[in-house]
């Protein structure tokens, strides 16, 4: 296939609008069932990117949750513990956790409001037991290697035959140069080719040098999704999986408090006070996860006040207060915290820290780095330049 017709551009309005390789050649992408968008393909295309990238550095299986241009959420295979099988909404599968099906519940997981509607990217092979995750969840469509035949059967099922499933080369190679017309302007650039290993960690300008291995990882996956989240941008990573992301902001420390309050309500979800919330039955994910939003923020009341609770919960669930909001996010550590652009000043650390997180990647060169880096040395963290901006537009 040379080209693709599609049914619109950005809005109903934009029109005619199709993609093509620039070389007149053939796609390195095949449409296995729907009919994909123009934003469902910049998606998928940044969406494989990332993925290829972060299984690149870490040796593991990757999958990416995309929302609008960008992630909402990235995460490797790594096992699931029963707490996150939880919050996830994942614990009632009769699966096998493969480590695909893994990354995928761990990057839809994360921000689950944010993902409604995603679309999916996968390093490897879409297995059955990814499959029937990816069923029973509001998404717009997927990206991956390949299908296992079942899983394929699967996928077509969803929004009556209708979800949208493609396949990638995965020997494709890009052009070196890349262009983008905006008001009839063409624009050329080199492709951001920038290859991100251990050796992208060790400029380490803290008094404390200490960066264990799993934290150089989780650095390594907020740097790639950063390369690949609309500027300005921050991402705060634990465990192997992206559980913040503060994208598209104007000022870097909307983008930190953007991100950390992403990563509070991650970890707030995994209190008991939320995990022993008694859902009616018939309370789809969704509107569990718009309930649990609102009862972990400022708007508990609505959730909470009398009237409402009944037609939520079994029994009406206790506010959770804020001193004890606060007392559980002081229980989050180790985080990791990526910024695709220098801190200007030391407050973004003095928030991250409040967030849990002990490691920082950013690219350095402020005029106030000092103050930045005392900042960091004041919660004794461990911080590095990286000495490369990685803004994405």
């Amino acid at each position: 296939m040379k080209e693709f017709e599609l049914k619109y551009g950005c809005n109903p309005n934009q029109k005619p609008s199709k993609i093509f390789a620039a070389d007149g050649g053939e796609l390195p992408i095949r449409i296995l069932n729907g009919k994909p968008g123009y934003i469902n393909l910049l998606d998928a295309l940044n969406g494989w990117q990332l993925v290829s990238e972060l299984k690149r550095a870490t040796g593991d299986c990757a999958a990416t949750s995309f929302k609008h241009v960008s992630p909402a959420g990235a995460a490797i295979g790594l096992p699931l513990t029963d707490i996150e099988k939880k919050i996830y909404f994942v614990d009632d599968l009769d699966i096998e956790f493969t480590p695909m099906a893994n990354a995928y519940a761990r990057a839809r997981g994360a921000d689950r409001m944010s993902s409604f509607g995603d679309f999916i990217s996968l390093s490897d092979v879409c297995d059955v037991s990814t499959a029937k995750i990816i069923k029973r969840e509001v998404s717009d469509g997927i990206i991956a290697p390949g299908y296992e035949p079942e899983a394929l059967e699967i996928l077509k099922a969803k929004k009556n035959g209708n979800y949208c499933i493609l396949e990638m080369d995965e020997g494709y190679t890009p052009p070196a140069l890349e262009h983008k017309d905006v008001f009839g302007i063409t624009f050329e650039q080199g492709r951001n080719n920038l290859v991100i290993d251990d050796a992208f960690f060790s400029n380490i300008v803290t008094r404390n040098k200490e960066l264990p291995e799993q934290a150089k990882k989780d650095l390594a996956i907020a740097t790639i999704t950063l390369k690949y989240t609309q500027s300005n941008s921050v991402c705060f990573v634990k465990n192997g999986q992206a559980i913040g992301v503060g994208a598209g902001q104007q000022s870097r420390i909307h983008c930190t408090r953007l991100a950390g309050q992403k990563s509070d309500n991650w970890w707030l979800r995994q209190s008991d006070k939320v995990l022993n919330l008694d859902f009616i039955d018939g309370i789809g994910r969704a509107e569990r996860d718009n309930a649990i939003d609102l009862y972990i923020g400022e708007d508990h009341e609505d959730v909470t006040a009398d009237g409402k609770w009944q037609n939520i919960f079994k029994t009406r669930p206790s506010v959770f207060t804020i001193e004890e909001k606060k007392a559980w996010i002081a229980k989050n550590t180790g985080v990791s915290l990526g910024s695709d652009a220098f801190f200007p000043f030391g407050d973004n650390i003095e928030r991250a820290f409040k967030s849990g997180v002990s490691y920082v990647a950013e690219p350095g060169g402020s005029v106030r780095d000092d103050n930045v880096i005392e900042t960091c040395d004041l919660h004794n963290m461990v911080m590095c330049f990286t000495g490369i901006r990685l803004f994405h537009h």
